[in-house]
């Protein structure tokens, strides 16, 4: 099977508002035009990925079954607007606990592209964290778009110099972009 383009996306304060620790379908909260932009991303040939930290499970503040029945309903939403996610990929260990899937690491990015058959360096991430574009870096993620956190402002982070490839309020405007055109592709108008 030759190997994909993905678009891996964040989720918490990229996909939904990060309220914090969110784990239930009611405390879930869309971002703005990100299921929208993401429709596009797949009509543009994209593979969606979400990667994502989930510290609040290895604090013990919910439970796998938790996160697994919120991704389930997430999935479902994206499937139901046109943008199929591939996979949905987490860390469920904390800052502290020295694994090799929580961001900064790469170990999801690149467990994504072998389960998945992804080419990595055809591939973007979009995150709201220095975290995020360590993490895409160390993957060989050589475009890396820094968005900003629940899609209503410029981004925050001062990320290390060549860190960020680009850097956008929201999913919605990258992928609109000018900018990006020539790496995401251009609009379709279906």
């Amino acid at each position: 099977m030759p190997e994909r383009k993905a678009a891996f996306l964040d989720r918490d304060g990229v996909i939904n508002v990060d309220h914090g620790y969110v784990h239930r379908i009611e405390d879930f909260e869309f971002v703005a035009g990100t299921i929208e932009a993401c429709r596009e991303l797949s009509r543009r040939g994209w593979l969606l990925v979400v990667v994502t930290n989930q510290s609040g499970i290895g604090r013990g503040l919910y439970g796998e079954p938790d996160f697994r029945r919120l991704t389930d309903w997430m999935r479902a939403q994206f499937e139901r607007s046109g943008a199929p996610l591939a996979g949905v990929y987490f860390c469920p260990h904390g800052p502290t606990d020295g694994c090799e899937c929580r961001k900064p690491q790469p170990g999801m990015l690149l467990a994504a592209a072998r389960e998945l058959s992804l080419d990595l360096g055809r591939s973007v991430l979009f995150g709201d964290k220095c975290e995020d574009m360590m993490a895409a870096q160390a993957a060989g993620i050589a475009q890396r778009v820094l968005l900003g956190r629940d899609g209503r402002a410029a981004p925050r982070d001062d990320c290390a110099a060549g860190l960020v490839q680009a850097r956008f309020g929201s999913l919605r405007e990258a992928v609109a972009s000018r900018e990006l055109a020539p790496t995401l592709g251009q609009a379709t108008h279906a």
